[in-house]
């Protein structure tokens, strides 16, 4: 199902985002962590790869995997880094083939190793053009990114905005935002982007922080301030694996309640491919938020095609 058409049929969506294992070891601990999720009937989720369109095959392989096997509703992450328009319709086919009706559409970032893009002569530097490009060839239901806390190549927030409401222009149904880990930043950018015209859905991404070291490897790569009062609880306890995860569960929940109760479109988790964190947040939010309990009682029962 689209996620444009959920947006009709539910008052908020419950979403999970995956990335592949890298080998077979993770991919057991994938198996298992993704499975814990599963239970909690997520609205969509969606799966991402690495800087550069590393591990796209896998990728793929995971996206017909949650829609076809599982049948989940699967969103797939797709960038238009170094590809070709030859190579972007050939991905969109394969996509269709596949059944997929959701994609998010992203510029993508450097592959490792290099600070700028090289663009490809005959592809896109934007995800706006990205976005038109397959909204003019193909009726897929599209997702864009939003940030909250500005992107960090703009210049200011009203750039930020006038490259998001190209987006929107050229075809996005919903926008999902980068992680944040202070809820004031976004509802200052939501009621900035409804000024400024956009009003399709806005989904908060949130990340349930469970280790200390993570928080500055998350700063640097998504550009997301760390409120001070969030250092202050976790650095005593930077050494107590038990105690940080007690704490990071409690941040996100929190986190995770206020958006809801000031009437976010849903939550996006950003797991990490991990199922603890979010099967507690998920099962406290459970016991305050009707749709949420509703969801968790009915439980995903995959449809196993073999």
């Amino acid at each position: 199902m689209k996620i444009s058409e959920l947006f009709k049929k539910e008052k908020k969506t419950f979403s999970f985002e995956f990335f592949p294992p890298k080998d077979q070891i993770s991919a057991i601990e994938f198996g298992i962590n993704a499975g814990q999720l599963m239970k909690l009937s997520p609205s969509f989720v969606s799966v991402t790869y690495g800087a550069g369109g590393k591990t796209q095959d896998r990728t793929f392989e995971l996206v017909d995997f949650f829609q076809n096997t599982l049948g989940l509703n699967t969103m797939a992450h797709y960038t238009c880094v170094n590809a070709s328009k030859e190579k972007i319709k050939q991905d969109m086919e394969y996509l269709k083939e596949k059944n997929i009706e959701n994609l998010m559409l992203l510029r993508g970032d450097p592959p490792e190793g290099r600070e700028n893009l090289t663009p490809n002569p005959d592809g896109f530097d934007h995800a706006s053009d990205l976005i038109s490009f397959v909204r003019k060839h193909y009726d897929f239901c599209i997702g864009g990114a939003a940030y909250p806390e500005t992107h960090v190549e703009a210049s200011s927030e009203d750039e930020d905005l006038q490259n998001l409401k190209k987006k929107i222009e050229a075809g996005t149904d919903f926008l999902v935002t980068q992680m944040f880990f202070d809820n004031t930043y976004f509802f200052d950018f939501l009621e900035r982007a409804r000024s400024f015209g956009i009003n399709c859905p806005i989904i908060p991404g949130i990340i349930p922080v469970t280790n200390y070291k993570q928080i500055k490897k998350f700063a640097d790569l998504s550009g997301a301030k760390i409120p001070q009062s969030m250092i202050d609880q976790m650095e005593p306890y930077q050494d107590d694996p038990d105690a940080m995860y007690k704490i990071g569960v409690e941040i996100a929940t929190k986190q995770a309640r206020e958006l809801l109760n000031q009437g976010t479109d849903g939550i996006h988790f950003y797991t990490l491919n991990k199922s603890h964190a979010a099967v507690e947040i998920y099962e406290e939010l459970a016991n305050e938020f009707p749709e949420i309990k509703k969801r968790y009682e009915k439980s995903f029962s995959p449809h196993i095609r073999y």
